[in-house]
Order: structure tokens, then C-alpha cells, then sequence
């Protein structure tokens, strides 16, 4: 087996010596073929009115998105309609914070997919949780909806409005209220950023327990809204288990306060548990404590080809048993996804040719013991065949190059089409087995079909490209989709929320009688139903 070295040239190392070239980022495989090449294509995004709209009478003449109450045929809810007398009251609440220029509400009204789009006319930006009870009190009296946004980094079209939705956004509510560096509590508003938060406890010796491809513009508050998983749940758990309290707005206006920076706390119903994972359908996240873990001393990245999805699962169960507490993440992805990332981003793979790949960090507090245990590991894979070719760095500058193969597949997607997004959790031993199967039911219809995710908590990303939106072939996906991953035991939501896109599937990993009861809890705290509707809870017949 030969290592290839920045030169390229072969030569033989040992695990050991590999692990000391890992400053040039040195890199062993078998071959390198050169990847297939497609012709790529960009959606693109120009601004709109809202049909009848009150406030503004002039249309666009190009709409590259379609409203989603066109596109799906929707009925709106007998919500009251935006006034200009209800524009000047949020104008008088929040002075300069009112926003109805259709330019600026643009990008607030279309998902980050470029997917779905709403007409909303209002934008609201309000600064702390006493003038998002304002907003909210106000809205409930006049039967007004909202639709409560973060980042707007969603991808199943929870975060905008499907028709005329006032947009209540918490970018402003980005301040920092407390951190204890003994107990590794951090206290923040919603809307601050997960990569600025990230940033911030760095400096004190921490870091976040949960970790994005969206990193950089998502807020706290939608990952709680929306339970993010992530590429670090395998070593610290979901947010339902680092989220220790929650500041919420209920539909009325009420202040929730259940802010604890408590570890334990038995007195009662655990109530912040009904609004993570909530989609900002039952109150609005204003605030967060959340528990944070140290800053690993050491982190190490190994990148490596297998080829098939019997020898990647065979890894990740030698890898969990040899690295043990050390393992912190474990991503696979097919060569499909390697190709559109090189093709739409210009980023380069250091190890070609393989049908699948596999990303293993470790992190931990002492390097010497860390390089040990991952270069066992390697040796151990290597001899067994497990892996035919990879490449490990150390540094944070080709981690960061390794990671941005596997977080920005995403980003690459967007650009190859339209995208048909699907987050399921499935035994390990199907993962992979739904991709191929879509593939085949397929065909030529779909431009793309990929598989990547993350394996340690057996979440698969299933991706369909096409050259734009087709009833036909969502026919075809759906709901086949969600009958497999029903057939398998498993959900139909692993990390990304049911959203307006997959509420109606729901009953595929949820009984009735469960639908049912979230229906009441929906009932009892938003009553006039105005926070986020149309969207997580099936529609009544």
C-alpha cells in the first residue's frame, strides 16, 4: 500500500510514520479516476408581492420561486390581514425595526433551499423578550399570524411564511447574558449565532455541544425550535439533554421563564421539553441555558475511502470499539456526493476512487494517548481491509479543509437543481439500502441520487436532483419514502423537523393517538393557532 505525500509520489509509511506527515497532509490510496462531469445549474431568487396585497401594488415581473400557496394549493386560515394601522403600532413598539421594503423582506420569505416562498409584508425584529410579548399579545388580540425565524437556514420550509405571516425575527436578540466557566453553563439570547457562540467559548476554554454545517448563520434558538442534531451528537447527546432551561413567549403574550443553569432540577413537569423540537409552534424561544463541554486539547481528523457500505459499517464498529471515549464524530458519504462537491464548489478530494467515504474525528485531552489509539486503529483497518486509501490531519487548517467536504454537500446540492431533501433514522444495517433503492425506482428521472449523513447515530440524508421541480417525480418519491423508512421502524424526521413539507407524514413514525395529544398541547397554548401555522402538525381534515 503506498502513501502519497504533497508530491503525489508513492511510498511505503507505516501507520505511525503517517501520523508524522500529517503536517503536509499526507495521503495514501490506490487510484485516483477522474470524476464524472455534469453540466451544473443555479436557482435563483428575485423579489415578490403578496397577492392582494394592502400595502404595496406593484409585481415583479420574474418569479424564479413560486408561492408555496400556488405551488401546493393551499386555503389561507381566517387570520385578520395586515392593516396600516397595524403597521403603525409595531412601527411605534419598534422604532426602525418594523420592516415592510419588499427588497429586505426578499430574502426572509424563501427558504434557504429556494424551495418555498410566502408573501409576507412585515418584518419584525424585536430586541428582548418583553417586546416579543408586546408583538404577541397584540397579534392574538387581532387574530394576526406569525411565523418566528432565526437563521432561515431550515430545509424543511418551517422558517418562512406559506401565505401572509407577520415574520418575527430574533436576529437582533444576540446578546450573551452569562457564562460559568466552573460549571460550563452558557445563558444567551435566540438569536445568537451557533459559530459566533462557538467563537465566544473558545476564548473561555469551552466549546458548543452540538455543531452545523449552518453553523455560521443559524441561531440557538431555531437549533433548540427545531431540535438540531448534528455532526457532534454521537459524542454529546441531543439538545434535549444539553438544553437545561428555555425562556419562551407563549401565543398571548405570556413570559415563560423556565431559564434554570440547573444540572438537576425533579420539581414537576420538565416543561422545556414541549418547545424544543416545537418548530416555534408553540411559543417563541427568547432565551437559552445550555450546558457546554471543554475544549478538547487534541483533535484529529482521518478521511478514508471503502468500498462498499459493508466495510463502512464494519469500520465504525472497530473504530467505536478501538478509539472508544476519544471518537467524537462519525460521517459517511457516497462518491455521488464527492462528485457534485468538486464540480459546484472547486473543492478538491484527497482520496478518489472510492465508492464511499468516511470521516472519523477523535478529540480528546491528551494528544500522545489520541495518536496512539487512532493510529491502532488505522493499522488495524488497513491490515483488514476495511479501508483501501485515506488521509488524517491534525491542524486546524486541513481539519477545517476535511470537514468543509462533508458540510458543505448541502451547499453543492443546491447548485446541481432542485433538491427533494429527506432526513430519516434507520436501523444501521438498511442506511444505505433506501438510497439504492430510490435509485432504482428512479431511474433517468432523477438527475442525482445521494445518500451521506451521520452513521454513529444511524441518520441518513437522502438527496434527489433534478433539473427543476416535477409533481411527477415527488410523486414517485413520495410517499415512498416515508412507507420504506415506516417498513424499517424508522422516522421520517431524524434531525430536520416536519416542517410545511413532511407534516402530513407524520402518522408514518407517530401513532394517531400521539398526533392526537400534540394536537391538544397545540390547542391549549396557541389556541387561535397563529404561531407558525400551517406547519408540523398535520392539517384537520
Amino acid at each position: 500500500m503506498g502513501l502519497a505525500v504533497a508530491s503525489g509520489r508513492p511510498a511505503r509509511h507505516s501507520w505511525p510514520q503517517l501520523r508524522r506527515l500529517v503536517g503536509s497532509c499526507g495521503t495514501w490510496r490506490a487510484r485516483s479516476p477522474a470524476p464524472e462531469r455534469r453540466r451544473p445549474c443555479r436557482a435563483a431568487v428575485t423579489p415578490w408581492l403578496c397577492p392582494g396585497s394592502a400595502l404595496h401594488t406593484a409585481r415583479p415581473r420574474c418569479q424564479e420561486v413560486p408561492l408555496t400557496c400556488e405551488r401546493y394549493g393551499l386555503r389561507r386560515l381566517p387570520f385578520s390581514r395586515l392593516s396600516r394601522g397595524d403597521v403603525a403600532f409595531f412601527e411605534g413598539l419598534l422604532p426602525g425595526r418594523a420592516c415592510t421594503n419588499p427588497e429586505e423582506l426578499t430574502a426572509c420569505n424563501v427558504d434557504w433551499l429556494k424551495s418555498v416562498r410566502g408573501c409576507s409584508e412585515l418584518l419584525l425584529k424585536p430586541k428582548t423578550a418583553a417586546e416579543v410579548s408586546q408583538v404577541l399579545r397584540y397579534c392574538h388580540e387581532r387574530n394576526l399570524a406569525v411565523n418566528p425565524q432565526g437563521g432561515n437556514t431550515g430545509l424543511v420550509g418551517g422558517s418562512v411564511p406559506v401565505f401572509d405571516e407577520i415574520i418575527l425575527s430574533t436576529a437582533l436578540m444576540n446578546q450573551i447574558i452569562s457564562f460559568d466557566p466552573v460549571s460550563g453553563i452558557l445563558v444567551c439570547q435566540a438569536g445568537c449565532v451557533l459559530e459566533q457562540l462557538n467563537e465566544y467559548l473558545e476564548e473561555q476554554g469551552f466549546i458548543m455541544p452540538l455543531d452545523l454545517g449552518a453553523k455560521g448563520s443559524c441561531h440557538i434558538g431555531g437549533n433548540v425550535a427545531t431540535n438540531a442534531g448534528g455532526l457532534r451528537l454521537l459524542r454529546y447527546g441531543s439538545l434535549r439533554g444539553t438544553v437545561l432551561g428555555l425562556e419562551v413567549v407563549l401565543a398571548d403574550g405570556t413570559v415563560l421563564d423556565c431559564l434554570a443553569s440547573l444540572r438537576k432540577d425533579n420539581t414537576g413537569y420538565d416543561l422545556k421539553q414541549l418547545f424544543i423540537g416545537s418548530e416555534g409552534t408553540l411559543g417563541v424561544i427568547t432565551a437559552v441555558s445550555i450546558l457546554c463541554p471543554q475544549k478538547p486539547k487534541a483533535v484529529n481528523l482521518a478521511f478514508l475511502g471503502c468500498q462498499d457500505f459493508s466495510r463502512v459499517q464494519e469500520t465504525f464498529t472497530t473504530c467505536r470499539t478501538m478509539l472508544g471515549e476519544i471518537l467524537s464524530a462519525y460521517e459517511f458519504m457516497d462518491e455521488k456526493c464527492m462528485e457534485l462537491v468538486e464540480k459546484h464548489l472547486g473543492l478538491s478530494n484527497p482520496v478518489r476512487g472510492s465508492p464511499f467515504y468516511v470521516l472519523i474525528e477523535t478529540s480528546g485531552s491528551n494528544s500522545t494517548h489520541d495518536e496512539e489509539k487512532l493510529n491502532s486503529f488505522l493499522e488495524q483497518a488497513m491490515t483488514s481491509g476495511l479501508v483501501t486509501d485515506g488521509t488524517v490531519a491534525v491542524d486546524d487548517k486541513k481539519i477545517k479543509t476535511l470537514w468543509s467536504l462533508r458540510e458543505r454537500i448541502t451547499e453543492a446540492l443546491t447548485r446541481d437543481g432542485c433538491v427533494y431533501k429527506y432526513d430519516v433514522s434507520l436501523p444501521v444495517g438498511k442506511l444505505y439500502d433506501l438510497v439504492t433503492d430510490m435509485r432504482a425506482r428512479l431511474g433517468q428521472s432523477a438527475k442525482n441520487v445521494v445518500g451521506y449523513g451521520h452513521l454513529g447515530d444511524g441518520n441518513l440524508h437522502l438527496n434527489i436532483t433534478a433539473e427543476s421541480y416535477s409533481h411527477s417525480l415527488l410523486d414517485a418519491i413520495e410517499p415512498f419514502v416515508y412507507e420504506w423508512t415506516a417498513r424499517c421502524n424508522g422516522s421520517i424526521s431524524a434531525e430536520h423537523g416536519l416542517g410545511f413539507k413532511k407534516k402530513q407524514f407524520i402518522q408514518y413514525s407517530k401513532p394517531n393517538e400521539a398526533v392526537f395529544l400534540m394536537q391538544r398541547f397545540k390547542a391549549m397554548l396557541d389556541p387561535k393557532g397563529i404561531l407558525n401555522p400551517y406547519k408540523t402538525l398535520p392539517s384537520s381534515p
